[in-house]
């Protein structure tokens, strides 16, 4: 499988890593949209969020828990952030590994465009 993040989450690309378990791994994003952005991603390859299902349900509890504890972590929790997925071509999706994108430190917009 050719998937960038997959790559990530075996070593074999390097990245900035915050966090990681046996199950996920949360990364500095290379574009960052606000002053702390990061990504948060499962190690097992699930292509977006219409392939969740019965079977991996429990890995996106786990990657929520994780975003609280780092959001606490980081000290940001109080103030606000922001949780995004994006899924399909048209929800903005341009890798196809679901990962969670965490963004705090400014007033976010809404609609976020």
């Amino acid at each position: 499988m050719d998937c960038i993040f997959c790559k990530i989450a075996n070593g074999e690309i390097e990245s900035n890593i915050i966090y990681e378990d046996e199950k996920i791994i949360a990364f500095n994003d290379l574009d960052p949209k606000a002053p702390t952005h990061f990504l948060v991603i499962p190690k097992n390859h699930i292509s977006s969020a219409n392939e969740i299902n019965e079977d991996n349900e429990a890995i996106i509890g786990h990657i929520f828990k994780v975003i609280s504890k780092l959001t606490k972590e980081f000290g940001f929790d109080k103030k606000g952030f922001r949780i995004v997925n994006n899924c399909g071509e048209d929800g903005g999706q341009t890798v196809n590994h679901i990962h969670f994108h965490v963004l705090a430190g400014r007033q976010l917009q809404w609609p976020p465009g």
